[in-house]
């Protein structure tokens, strides 16, 4: 196999998006950012599975309202999709700090909001909930204007 076959080929020209140019794009090294949102998507993940299990079944023994189960198991779903994104945009660092900040922030509040029993917070918290879901509505933005298919070019199967 020639080395060309190793690398991905970069399949647009300034002249014409159509025509193959003999540019071809190397992966990145991980950098100190990149292997920090992996470690975050990680652990947002993992903690997405157990917070989705405890919703199913520890929740449902203290709360009786499904309106609150529904808003638990929407925040555990938002939170674990967003994880696995992160896991493959790490090379876009304004995404993975939006995703971030918006599963923090909207996945975040709604798990407060389930579990305040007394209606507390929910001043403070019900504002939260939506500004999270910008800054996850930003992240998808920063992937769709970023810098396009940079995420293949790192796994081997996209080469």
């Amino acid at each position: 196999m020639s080395s060309e076959a190793n690398h991905l080929v970069q399949t647009t020209s300034e002249s014409s998006p159509l025509l193959p140019t003999d540019r071809t794009i190397e992966p990145e090294p991980p950098t100190m950012s990149s292997a920090t949102f992996w470690k975050i998507g990680a652990l947002y993940g993992a903690t997405a599975v157990g917070l989705g299990a405890f919703g199913a079944h520890g929740l449902k023994t203290r709360i009786s309202d499904p309106a609150k189960i529904a808003n638990w198991t929407t925040a555990a779903h938002y939170q674990l999709l967003h994880s696995a994104v992160m896991l493959v945009a790490t090379h876009n660092p304004v995404a993975s700090a939006c995703f971030t900040a918006g599963m923090t922030m909207f996945s975040g509040s709604i798990y407060a909001l389930t579990l305040d029993s007394e209606k507390k917070y929910g001043k403070i918290l019900g504002p939260v909930t939506p500004i999270g879901g910008l800054f996850l509505i930003a992240g998808w933005l920063a992937l769709a204007f970023g810098s396009r298919g940079r995420a293949a070019a790192g796994f081997r199967g996209f080469r």
